[in-house]
């Protein structure tokens, strides 16, 4: 079985976070191994405070895990403070991980700003040269690029503005744009396109976690970063078809469906 680690901060309402990045590795058949870089108190309201976990007992996470099991992927979440991403850094460069997933958490659903702009140029300066593939949304793309996005056209300009940051590949989630949710992935050289249907639903909290985990769990697995950005795109599709209407504001996705029916557990 291979085994992956997501590098993130805990959702209390499981949604999100390293909550939903365990599920999403489980559905996947890969093993899953967390390091927890904050402690979130959030639902599917918003974020409502943050306790960061201190540099010491992250790069002791992280130690226990490489000095005992063999890694083959990690995903990297909310990580909200320089000394968080200095010590991920200094300790992947140690161990020199393969299938490095960067998700650039920076602003919450309900506009909780995750990370300060000392915070922000840290994480493009360090940890996104250390990475394969980095999958910002559009507000985060903005953020990244100081420029507004509101066509494929500028999401292209952005994810070449992101490449040249230092980024290897850069896929660019196209969730809020307007019309067609098209995602876009850049090598430097090439597109490639991944075109969804909108789907008519509120219940999203924990999307972004939960493809960069997929894309994660599917590179692990051997496929190609187009493969694995492709299965990823059908995992979360069906994960938001038949998302949950829990709590009072945006709900979670539906991480085991597709196990579920196989299993007859739903029609």
């Amino acid at each position: 079985m291979k085994k992956v680690l997501t590098i993130a901060g805990s959702d209390c309402s499981g949604g999100a976070g390293i909550q939903a990045d365990l599920k999403t590795f489980s559905a996947h058949g890969v093993y899953g191994m967390s390091v927890i870089t904050a402690v979130t108190a959030q639902n599917t309201q918003g974020v409502f405070a943050v306790e960061d976990i201190s540099r010491g007992v992250i790069a002791k996470q992280i130690e226990a895990i490489f000095d005992d099991i063999e890694v083959d992927g990690v995903k990297i979440g909310m990580v909200s403070q320089v000394e968080t991403i200095e010590v991920i850094v200094e300790q992947l460069r140690r161990y020199s991980p393969q299938n490095v997933v960067l998700d650039p958490v920076m602003v919450s659903k309900s506009g909780y700003h995750l990370l300060n702009p000392v915070a922000e140029a840290a994480l493009i300066k360090e940890l996104l040269p250390i990475a394969m593939v980095v999958t910002p949304n559009i507000p985060e793309a903005e953020v990244m690029t100081n420029r507004s996005i509101h066509t494929l056209k500028q999401m292209e300009e952005s994810a070449k503005a992101i490449y040249q940051m230092g980024a290897k590949n850069v896929l660019l989630k196209g969730g809020h744009l307007e019309n067609e949710a098209t995602d876009i992935l850049y090598d430097g050289r090439e597109f490639s396109y991944f075109p969804s249907t909108r789907i008519a639903t509120n219940n999203t909290h924990g999307t972004g976690c939960t493809l960069s985990s997929a894309i994660t769990a599917n590179l692990a697995l051997g496929y190609s970063l187009y493969q694995s950005v492709l299965q990823a795109k059908e995992y979360i599709t069906i994960a938001i078809q038949h998302s949950f209407s829990i709590g009072k504001g945006v709900g979670p996705t539906h991480h085991f469906y597709t196990l579920y029916k196989k299993a007859g557990l739903i029609e």
